[in-house]
């Protein structure tokens, strides 16, 4: 770490210790013996191992073993068993790492998965605790089946990953304040270069070099558009020249530096000129939303409560509304979404806790309609309320 204003603030083996012991809580709260874990961020998670990420969400390279009786293991190559040298999370490398990809195993892929769960069963015999529960992820049905077939019950690793990463250290808020940063920083570049004529592409690549010069990992989608591109949401950034006198919207969706998530949308307007009538309507609106549900964000407040409670757009934004009210965000986006009272049945029981972080979002587009405005905040749930993250101001052209 070579971070000048916040080295001597971040502790990161108190970190790793943090979030390794919130994981093995929740296995004893279930009796999980176990935890097999492939995805790179419940990887990173547990002992703060980083290698091939992006790579090894579908091409797994390596995989990792989290016992109950505090013993870890990894398996991997020669670059894997480097970065396991300078981490004191790590107790041990495992002899042969099988390759669980078609990629590298084809046809052989159904035997390589029989001599993982016998792997993975050995370590349970060992380090599980007495448990026959082990949280596979992903638990394929055939691995399943073979577990089963052992006398193992198995469950999705995401039972006990997402409640675990839900509360987060101060180390953990630390890391993802830097990450919003960086991405705020990235956000202004983008702010100044929007003139007539730039792309869409363009300006999202400011992000990228922000996020990469600063140590970052990568941006999960391509979440910007601009014009009536701005109408549905979630369209990617294309080649698209922009226009005097439209929005421009996007979504960070930032792995910045540490392994955090900075989650933050904005809409910009493209001048010269200032917004029309009809974009600070949108604008407002979504504002509006946000700042209304901020409000709904306190501890022990109920996911059911908060939805029920939500600001309701006019019925002829309705039809667009964004997916969630709000969601989750750590490593990634997580745990829990809290959603629309018109989703309903999508709702699922919690509540918010201290020490959570999540981001608040809307979108307000009319079907039909020529442009739409996408806003989100980061937030961290405190014991008096919330606390805002996300700092990048909003658009005052919007308001007068």
């Amino acid at each position: 770490m070579v971070l000048t204003d916040t080295e001597g603030l971040l502790d990161m083996r108190r970190l790793r210790a943090y979030r390794l012991e919130r994981l093995r809580a929740e296995m004893r709260r279930q009796d999980v013996g176990g935890l097999a874990l492939l995805s790179p961020y419940s990887m990173r998670y547990a002992t703060g191992f980083r290698d091939g990420a992006v790579m090894q969400n579908h091409i797994p390279l390596s995989y990792l073993f989290v016992g109950l009786d505090d013993w870890t293991v990894l398996f991997g190559g020669d670059t894997a068993r480097s970065v396991a040298d300078g981490l004191e999370t790590i107790d041990t490398c495992g002899e042969e790492a099988l390759h669980l990809s078609y990629m590298f195993s084809g046809t052989r892929i159904d035997q390589v998965s029989r001599a993982w769960v016998d792997q993975m069963g050995a370590l349970m015999g060992r380090h599980g605790g007495g448990s026959k529960r082990i949280a596979v992820e992903p638990p394929a049905p055939q691995v399943e089946r073979l577990f089963q077939d052992k006398g193992f019950d198995v469950i999705h690793a995401a039972h006990v990953t997402e409640p675990a990463r839900a509360i987060k250290s101060p180390e953990e808020v630390l890391c993802m304040n830097h990450a919003i940063a960086v991405a705020e920083a990235g956000m202004w570049r983008m702010r100044k270069a929007l003139e007539p004529g730039v792309s869409e592409i363009e300006l999202w690549a400011l992000l990228w070099q922000a996020n990469l010069e600063a140590g970052g990992d990568w941006i999960e989608g391509r979440l910007l558009a601009s014009g009536d591109r701005t109408n549905p949401w979630l369209q990617e950034a294309s080649s698209r020249r922009i226009r005097p006198g439209e929005l421009l919207a996007f979504d960070t969706d930032m792995v910045g530096p540490f392994g955090y998530s900075a989650d933050v949308s904005r809409t910009f307007f493209c001048g010269p000129g200032t917004p029309s009538g009809r974009q600070k309507e949108l604008y407002q609106r979504a504002h509006e939303e946000i700042q209304h549900n901020l409000e709904l964000m306190r501890p022990g407040m109920s996911f059911r409560e908060i939805s029920e409670n939500g600001f309701v757009q006019a019925e002829r934004f309705q039809a667009q509304h964004y997916a969630v009210m709000a969601h989750g965000i750590g490593m990634s986006d997580e745990w829990p979404c809290i959603y629309y009272p018109q989703d309903g049945h999508l709702t699922y029981d919690g509540e918010l806790l201290a020490g959570m972080t999540l981001c608040v979002e809307s979108y307000v587009g009319e079907v039909g309609a020529a442009e739409g405005v996408k806003l989100e905040e980061q937030i961290l749930i405190t014991d008096r309320g919330y606390e805002l993250l996300s700092r990048f101001p909003f658009e005052e052209d919007f308001f007068h």
